[in-house]
């Protein structure tokens, strides 16, 4: 009796237990749900109504950190710029320093004083006198000196017409020279002018070289003095002296050319001492067909004293001649 008193109510205390057990598991899972409904509603509802002010808050944000990043860089710019300045100052400086130390060491060393003054491309000049004329001087410091004065100082002399100053280190000096070349002779008094064919009077001397001489020149004595040019007219003929001279050459003409008169420029003359001849040539019209007519003239007159006259216009019927001396 005992056993049936108390089993039966045990066991449906037991089922009552668990069916209120399984119902508050249901609310609590119910709750559970809810809950995490809610909280998914409230985000979305969260983000929906703050969407905009998030974006614009975002947007500052960025900004700020875009203004703070550029002044940084800015900053780091600025740094690296100095630094560079800085580098830049020192390494200039440095090689400042460098340079006056070997600029002074240059400067005071005698290993760099001259030993040897070397003068080539001359041969009308001596050395001496070339060297004299640069004033530069043995033991003296091979830097202490300006090329550009020296080569201008050694050009003042007439027959130099270039002259180069290079330096060989340690203690030589190269000097090149270019000389003007006496073309022609001028008389005037009882002296002879050398000049080129630049027309740059060379040398006054006494006796006359076995070159042509140039007659009847109008640039005056006063004119006439070594480093000095004949005057534009006189340059003007001379042109036409180089033209006759260049077609004589080019033509084989064996005879030499003694001399030519330029004091008229429409009467250019022509002394020949070995044929004994006299050429006028006229004006610088045809000068070419006119030599190759006195070429003609002399191989048919050899050794027949005369005169040639070829001083016409050839292209209008005037023929050439002859005239022996009687």
């Amino acid at each position: 009796m005992n056993n049936l008193y108390y089993s039966e109510p045990l066991e449906k205390r037991q089922k009552d237990k668990i069916k209120q057990e399984k119902k508050k598991a249901r609310e609590r899972e119910k709750r559970i749900k809810e809950n995490q409904k809610n909280v998914e509603n409230d985000t979305q509802e969260f983000d929906f109504e703050t969407e905009t002010v998030i974006g614009m808050t975002n947007k500052n944000n960025q900004r700020k950190r875009q203004a703070i990043q550029k002044q940084l860089e800015q900053q780091e710019r600025k740094k690296q710029k100095k630094k560079k300045r800085i580098k830049k100052i020192l390494k200039w400086l440095g090689i400042i320093i460098l340079l006056a130390g070997g600029i002074t060491f240059a400067l005071v060393s005698p290993i760099f004083n001259i030993q040897e003054i070397e003068v080539s491309g001359n041969q009308l000049i001596s050395s001496d006198t070339i060297v004299s004329l640069s004033e530069l001087s043995k033991d003296q410091n091979i830097f202490k000196f300006i090329n550009l004065q020296i080569e201008e100082k050694i050009e003042e002399h007439p027959y130099i017409e270039t002259a180069k100053v290079k330096r060989a280190l340690p203690s030589k000096v190269k000097i090149e020279v270019q000389e003007r070349e006496r073309n022609f002779n001028i008389q005037f008094m009882n002296e002879f002018a050398y000049i080129n064919n630049q027309g740059y009077i060379l040398e006054i001397a006494e006796s006359k070289l076995p070159i042509p001489t140039i007659q009847g020149i109008c640039t005056s004595e006063e004119e006439i003095t070594p480093g000095n040019r004949l005057n534009s007219e006189d340059l003007e003929k001379l042109e036409t002296v180089l033209q006759i001279m260049d077609i004589w050459k080019n033509n084989n003409m064996e005879q030499a050319i003694d001399s030519i008169d330029i004091t008229e420029k429409n009467e250019y003359t022509i002394r020949l001492e070995q044929e004994k001849k006299t050429v006028y040539l006229g004006d610088k019209s045809n000068l070419n067909n006119k030599i190759l007519w006195v070429q003609a003239i002399i191989n048919d007159n050899k050794g027949i004293e005369g005169e040639i006259y070829v001083n016409g216009d050839l292209n209008n019927n005037f023929r050439p001649r002859f005239k022996q001396k009687v």
